[in-house]
């Protein structure tokens, strides 16, 4: 079972911008949801193609690697709620961790809910 180091979150005051500065703040998130989201996705082909791969080849290892670029992305999103009280934290670590399939469902939901499903398997 792959096991992923997750760095302890810590928590950000986030100061609320002016008004002129507030699209600027919109694209940013933007891009931010479609990054979580593209890593998401590319995080669930990796791991789906080294399910078929021998436990002796190297895809174990790109699973992991990849989870680390998706949890690198998922840290400015992080306290985001995907519902059932848990966090997009919580979540993508219950999914990437512990192979939590509704943690995974409330992930992939989140992505479509911010408009890029099409990004996730």
């Amino acid at each position: 079972m792959l096991k992923a180091a997750v760095p302890v979150l810590a928590l950000v005051a986030v100061a609320a911008g002016c008004s002129s500065s507030e699209g600027k703040d919109e694209e940013q998130l933007t891009a931010q949801r479609e990054n979580y989201c593209m890593q998401l996705g590319t995080w669930q082909k990796a791991r789906n193609a080294a399910g078929t791969d021998t436990p002796e080849s190297s895809g174990y290892d790109e699973v992991g690697a990849v989870a680390q670029d998706a949890f690198l992305a998922m840290r400015p999103l992080r306290d985001e709620a995907v519902g059932g009280g848990r966090t997009l934290a919580e979540a993508t670590v219950a999914a990437m961790n512990n192979s939590d399939s509704e943690a995974e469902g409330r992930i992939v939901q989140y992505c479509g809910d911010v408009g890029f499903e099409t990004l996730t398997r």
